[in-house]
């Protein structure tokens, strides 16, 4: 019985998903917020009444989480069954638990064999002290020493893997306890003396604490410990090799004792489990391998000022940690133990030094794992919590993990309870004796550590026990007496395997779900270059502590996981890539949760890897490599414990249609789990999300294939998940939020519930859920993204518009849902086609539309000033804001172009009419009238310099903009230049160059502008160029607030600088620039205080010195001489490298979708630059059918040899009689950190004293014919195609080199005739040899063409020229020395000093002044 109103009663069945929630929780307290979430609701709800009143908008109804269920597979029908034994490594001598043979004699490995190099000669002196007359590696025992089967146990014969496996799951097994501890009790006889012994008698520094040296110095000792624990019921024990590396040692400087510490030790320990064994064979007794932290930490920093800063790198502690596993298995261990881990990054790399040794000697040797908690937090002293530290180690595969020291038994019960809750594995724990009283002892009695270790044994978290400090005999043998009454920890039961990751933190991927209650894994994306500009400002400045802030602030917005990339062609990658994990992980706000490094290059990737303590994931790796090199990453990936991305590429490029998702993803799950036995539950594929939506029908399907694959990749590889970059989805819909996130919210609705995807990196604060999408939208979505009607692009676009009109209806207060008319442009007024035509870039009406308009305007100049120009001033204004794109403005500017062409003959009559009219000189034209434009410019190429193609860009944009720009070409005088400016009297000036040696030009044009008391602005542009160079070199030479030397980056910025300029606001513009520079030249000239610099005989003293007996040169050349060479464009297609080609048109690609073809992706950029790239291939088209342009080169190989270490003679035969040409070479100089070599050329060539045959070999290669390319299409005013076919020309002229080399190495040196490679890994220079080019990093001098060009004759074979500054003609051309061996590499020669610079002129024969000239720009002084 109730009483109620009837009337507004609401079945239960009528109630709103989200507000059952809300309810249920409230009725039934459910949740703590329920009170505050429902008055929350109640309150939109009163908001949402008024303005459905009102006829306003209804405001956005709060968020209801709503949990959906996760898509279940097969595979998660997964029944739990009992384990029987902990997880084995994946190698065959693990699964199959062969035993191992332990004659460790038969090693042969080199590392293993470099390490115990003269460590075990001499017995007489290394083994006095234990009375070994030999220092022995074999310790099997005869096969019927014992009898066959449990209990018994015989070495070589049983594998201690199952025997380990069957004891610790018959009886909480005993370790040892603490060898300090004993080693205190011994009493005062064991001093400074005791501890140098006879052998170290002499020792140059106190040993007393270096306990692990009396394995050496007292074995006696050591052995009687070990004893004294066996005969207290110890059934394994722990070796005295806490400290035995070379990084712990260096305290007593001792270092070279390490291998021999570690072997005595194991020895030892040997020989008294084997005495001890004796007495009873059925309790065989085990050596523990005891394998400490060492005294540095991977993870901390030791510096408070500098977070970043570390004592010891991963690879140093992989070093020390090998040779220390190598000594403890030759001295007779049973078993490896990582120990006292309180830092968990240590332990990474021990694990990695024992996983590598155990591959090498291909054995079984069981791993066993102990952490450290140094508080009652229950953390590690790096910050890891008990599931964090296991979650980051388990992939080692340890047999048994646990915890000791730092702590009593009673304060580890909590974490030892959470440890055996997780752990796969056997579970152990050693304690302290108690905490530490105020003398630092120990106070717990045997009894008491007894009793306090009860609660471990009757909980069932133990297989093993043991103490750690003030632990003794007696503590053991207690421990021992009240374990037997209890049964061991029984192993979890089998479980579907699950994607665990860690940072300070653990997640469980599959367990996780988002702010929308999906399914579904958040990455946050803000900590990526190409995906936040100011984090990319952040990190080019170097300002690491706001990029943390940046990171910080996703966790908190509910970042599951931290995306880390810092890929930028302005920034070393690598040393990013660590500094920021470095003080990253020192941050516990962001460390807490895990990482995802993502690079391009996979260096990059595991140099982030290395500074991880915990378990990220790594993006990305795929098959376009190649599957050798797919595997190699993936197998190191393994070994350090990642989880990884997968893309869907293969050798042949991006998987588009479902087939192929399907086809690649299950060919790399094949390959992953079965060649490299990947972990599948840690796999991530990323299939590719495409756009749909683009009016083109083969992308119609993208997101259906997209979502049926994700269900098939899911069905065929079991565990793995699956992301995808979202928003590539719906760029062609930008700009309408409420459209895209709606198009967004479907799909993942879809791919998530119904098909099983996992992970993506999103915006999630602008994510939408799938029950708030309007109704009429979700249907239209839904078409969309199943491409159920072929008009669901059109009519989507049409509800776009809708969105447009209702939110710019908004901003006027109307509220409407009306759809606009919807028209077709052609339909428009001519005014408004006109101006369509322009900012489309669309000359097929172009004429008839102009002479409309022409018709009814009542003179052409006004189609000029009216139309054409309303529309130009639309692009300016809309490239400027970023709305449109170079490619777009260059089309818009041959448009342009063709309608003044247009209009040109009648303007001319009718101002010659009207001339007439007025009785003047119709033939007397005043060129300099420009005062229809905004401003004048003028811009030319130096002296020198042939290269146009960015001048020609800033051109037609400026023009574009209304300003009257002259270009008056290239190679261009500076006396051209000023006259010309002079005689025009032009607003500003602009100068370019591509070329070094225009640098210095550009110096001498802003010298001689001074003198001549000009006051134009100056604007320096080019591809060498830079702010800094402009700031520090150029500007003062002319730069005052009237007219300032501007640097200007690309064609984007000049109209921003010029109109600054010539506006009122030129005055605080010109000051903001002027203050830039000013700090830019103090931040030069402090930095080159505090740069410091070799010697040249300092730097050739630690130059790369290569072992040409070891590692020879490359064999003699097939061809030596001479050669020229051809190709077609046929034959250079497959390998152009795209990338620079979407650079030149300044279209950049944000992450995921940098470089070329995922370009197209792009949700800003791709559409414009599929538009350009298919432009493209129809140009290349036309010229393979006109034979416009054709490729032409030489190549020469000659013998040669360094000669003094710094120069390379080439000779006439192979006699080396007679010197043809010497190149000479430049050193680097700048001081470096560690042991790096300082790098010439001149290293990777064999010296001539050696009595070695050495090679080197060089070309230059061109593309004729652009030139007259670019005069026809001038004629034709269309800049677009002059500027596509001098990039093409640049794209074919690289290519040409590429395949040019690859025959060089196949064919013509043939140094490498077996070389196959993709086009994909040429160009990521995965080649032997390199081919650096005069004039760049590696050999940054120009004059050095002018001897190649001499020695081969180089113009008069190819008609490839050199200008006055060494500029190649035509300007398509390269040039580059080739060199084979091996070791050879790419480096930058940076500023080099005066003393270098000295012997580089005087070894020229050049004059001091003129070789300064030449290297200005690397110059650590002002000249």
């Amino acid at each position: 019985v109730g009483i109620v109103n009837s009337h507004e009663m609401i079945h239960y069945d009528d109630v709103e998903s989200d507000m059952r929630v809300l309810a249920e929780d409230l009725v039934f307290n459910k949740n703590p917020e329920a009170t505050e979430r429902m008055l929350e609701r109640t309150n939109w709800e009163k908001e949402a009444a008024a303005a459905r009143k009102n006829n306003q908008p209804v405001p956005r109804k709060p968020r209801v989480i709503v949990r959906k269920p996760k898509k279940q597979f097969a595979w998660d029908e997964f029944q739990e069954r009992p384990c029987l034994e902990p997880p084995a490594p994946c190698s065959e001598y693990a699964q199959k638990k062969i035993p191992v043979s332990y004659v460790w004699t038969k090693l042969s490995h080199p590392s293993i064999i470099a390490i115990r190099s003269d460590k075990l000669s001499d017995p007489s002196v290394k083994g006095k002290a234990a009375g070994w007359s030999d220092m022995g590696l074999e310790w099997n025992q005869p096969t019927d020493m014992a009898p066959l089967g449990f209990p018994y146990f015989v070495r070589g014969r049983d594998s201690v893997r199952a025997y380990i496996t069957q004891l610790f799951s018959s009886e909480i097994t005993l370790y040892d306890g603490a060898m300090g501890t004993m080693i205190q009790n011994q009493g005062k006889w064991l001093d400074e003396a005791a501890y140098r012994g006879e052998r170290f008698a002499d020792w140059s520094c106190n040993v007393k604490g270096n306990n692990d040296l009396l394995s050496l110095s007292q074995p006696a000792v050591i052995k009687k410990i070990y004893t004294q624990y066996l005969e207290s019921g110890s059934r394994l024990i722990g070796t005295n090799t806490f400290s035995s590396t070379t990084i712990a040692q260096a305290d007593y400087k001792m270092e070279s004792l390490a291998y021999e510490l570690n072997y005595a030790g194991a020895r030892l320990a040997r020989e008294a489990c084997d005495a001890v064994t004796a007495t009873d064979p059925s309790r065989p007794r085990f050596v523990v391998g005891a394998i400490g932290p060492t005294n540095r930490t991977g993870s901390i920093s030791p510096s408070v000022e500098d977070p970043s800063a570390r004592n010891v790198t991963f690879d140093e502690l992989v070093e020390a940690y090998f040779e220390q596993v190598v000594g403890l298995v030759d001295g007779g261990a049973d078993i490896l133990m990582v120990e006292t881990i309180f830092d968990t990054l240590n332990a990474k790399a021990a694990l990695f030094a024992v996983g590598e040794y155990l591959e090498r000697a291909e054995v079984d040797i069981p791993v066993f794992v102990s952490g450290t908690l140094v508080d009652l937090s229950g953390r590690t002293l790096s910050g890891q919590t008990t599931e964090a530290f296991y979650a980051s180690i388990r992939h080692a595969k340890p047999m048994c993990v646990g915890l000791n020291c730092a702590l009593g038994a009673q304060q580890m019960v909590p974490f030892v309870k959470r440890l055996s809750a997780c752990a796969e594995c056997f579970v152990h724990v050693y304690s302290n004796a108690g905490l530490p009283n105020a003398m630092g002892g120990y106070d717990d009695t045997p009894a008491d550590m007894a009793r306090y270790n009860t609660a471990f044994f009757e909980n069932g978290y133990l297989n093993m026990v043991g103490g750690c400090c003030g632990s003794t005999p007696p503590h053991i043998a207690a421990l021992g007496e009240t374990a037997k009454n209890f049964k061991p920890r029984a192993l979890l039961p089998l479980r579907r395997p699950k994607m665990w990751l860690s940072g300070l933190e653990d997640l469980v991927v599959d367990d996780v779900y988002n702010h929308l209650g999906m399914p579904f894994l958040n990455v946050g994306e803000r900590c990526n270059i190409a995906g936040s500009i100011k984090f990319k400002k952040l990190m080019m400045a170097g300002n690491y502590g706001e990029a943390m802030d940046i990171a910080k602030k996703q966790v908190v917005d509910g970042a599951n996981v931290i995306d880390i990339n810092v890929d930028d062609g302005m920034l070393d990658g690598t040393a990013a890539m660590q500094k920021f994990v470095k003080i990253a992980v020192t941050e516990p706000e962001i460390a807490k949760v895990p990482f995802m490094l993502d690079a391009s290059k996979f260096d990059i990737v595991m140099a982030g890897l290395k500074w991880c303590q915990g378990k990220p994931i790594v993006n990305s790796i795929s098959l376009k490599v190649g599957e050798d090199l797919f595997i190699q990453h993936a197998t190191l990936l393994r070994k350090h414990g990642a989880a990884v991305v997968v893309m869907a590429f293969d050798e042949n490029g991006q998987a588009a249609t479902e087939e192929e998702k399907i086809r690649i993803c299950k060919r790399s799950y094949d390959v992953l789990v079965n060649k490299v036995h990947f972990p599948p539950e840690d796999i991530i594929f990323d299939p590719n999300v495409l756009t749909i939506g683009t009016g083109m029908e083969e992308h119609s399907n993208y997101g259906v294939d997209f979502i049926k694959a994700t269900k098939t990749i899911k069905e065929q590889c079991p565990y793995v998940k699956i992301s995808g970059g979202i928003s590539n989805l719906s760029f062609g819909f930008r700009g309408v939020n409420l459209i895209r996130e709606s198009i967004h919210s479907v799909f993942l609705y879809h791919a998530i519930i119904e098909s099983g995807m996992d992970v993506g990196i999103v915006n999630s604060h602008e994510m939408i859920h799938y029950d708030e999408v309007p109704a009429d939208l979700l249907k239209l979505c839904e078409d969309l993204v199943f491409n159920k009607n072929p008009e669901a692009t059109e009519r989507m676009l049409e509800r776009t518009n809708q969105e447009k009109e209702r939110i710019e209806n908004a901003k006027k207060g109307i509220f409407t849902t009306a759809a606009p008319k919807v028209e077709t442009w052609r339909d428009k007024n001519c005014t408004e086609r006109l101006s369509h035509a322009l900012i489309n870039g669309i000359t097929e009406y172009i004429d008839q539309d102009t002479e409309e308009a022409r018709i009814a305007a009542a003179k052409p100049l006004e189609v000029i000033e009216g139309p054409l120009m309303a529309g130009m001033n639309i692009v300016g204004d809309r490239f400027g804001s970023g709305q449109m794109f170079l490619p777009q403005v260059i089309k818009s500017a041959r448009v342009m172009k063709k309608a003044v062409a247009y209009l040109l003959p009648y303007m001319e009559k009718e101002k010659r009419e009207k001339m007439i009219r007025e009785g003047k000189d119709p033939d007397a034209v005043d060129e300099n009238d420009t005062s229809a434009f905004q401003g004048t410019f003028l811009i030319a190429t130096v002296k020198g310099d042939v290269h146009d193609i960015g001048k020609n860009i800033v051109a037609v944009v400026l023009g574009c903009n209304n300003f009257k720009v002259y270009d008056i070409g290239v190679m261009v005088p500076c006396d051209k230049i000023l006259d010309e400016a002079q005689r025009l009297k032009v607003d500003v000036i602009g100068l370019s160059g591509l070329i070094t040696p225009s640098l210095d030009e550009m110096v001498n044009v802003a010298i001689e502008m001074k003198k001549r008391g000009m006051t134009q602005p100056l604007l320096i542009g080019g591809a060498t160029t830079s702010k800094m160079h402009t700031a520090v070199k150029i500007a003062p030479s002319y730069t005052t607030p009237q007219h300032p030397v501007i640097h200007v980056l690309d064609a984007s910025r000049a109209v921003t600088v010029v109109s600054n300029l010539l506006n009122q606001n030129k005055e605080d513009f010109v000051e903001s620039i002027m203050e830039e520079y000013d700090e830019l030249r103090e931040d030069h000239y402090a930095s080159l205080e505090n740069r410091a610099f070799l010697t040249l005989p300092q730097a050739i003293k630690n130059r790369k010195v290569i072992d040409f007996v070891a590692c020879p040169p490359a064999s003699k050349p097939n061809h030596v001489g001479v050669k020229v060479v051809t190709k077609s464009i046929e034959e250079i297609l497959p390998y152009i490298d795209w990338n620079p080609f979407f650079q030149t048109w300044e279209l950049r690609g944000r992450y995921p979708n940098r470089g070329y073809p995922k370009i197209f992706n792009d949700e800003k950029v791709g559409s414009e630059a599929k538009k350009l790239h298919n432009d493209a291939l129809a140009m290349i088209e036309d010229v393979r059918n006109t034979k416009a342009l054709y490729m032409k080169g030489i190549v020469g190989l000659f013998p040669a040899n360094t000669v003094n270490t710094e120069d390379v003679e080439v000779y006439t035969d192979e006699t080396r009689s007679k010197v043809a040409a010497k190149f000479c070479m430049l050193r680097q100089q700048a001081e470096k950190e560690g042991d790096s070599p300082y790098f010439s050329q001149a290293d990777f060539i064999a010296p001539k004293d050696s009595g070695i045959d050495d090679y080197m070999g060089m070309f230059a290669v061109a593309c004729f014919g652009c030139e007259s390319e670019v005069t026809r299409f001038e004629a034709m005013n269309d800049d677009y195609s002059k500027i596509m076919v001098q990039a093409l020309a640049d794209r074919f002229v690289e290519a040409f080199a590429e395949a040019v080399h690859k025959d060089i190495r196949t064919d013509i040196w043939g140094y490498a005739p077996n070389e196959s490679l993709s086009e994909d890994d040429l160009l990521k220079v995965k080649y032997q040899g390199i081919r650096p080019a005069p004039g760049y990093p590696s050999q940054p001098d120009h004059t050095e063409k002018s001897t190649m060009w001499e020695l081969m004759k180089v113009a008069d074979k190819t008609g490839i020229e050199l200008s006055e500054s060494l500029s190649m003609m035509p300007a398509s051309s390269v040039s580059a020395l080739v060199f084979a061996h091996k070791e050879s590499e790419y480096f930058a020669v940076g500023q080099i000093a005066k003393d270098q610079v000295t012997s580089y002129a005087d070894r020229k024969g050049m004059d001091l002044g003129t070789m300064e000239r030449w290297l200005n720009p690397i110059l650590n002084y002002d000249r």
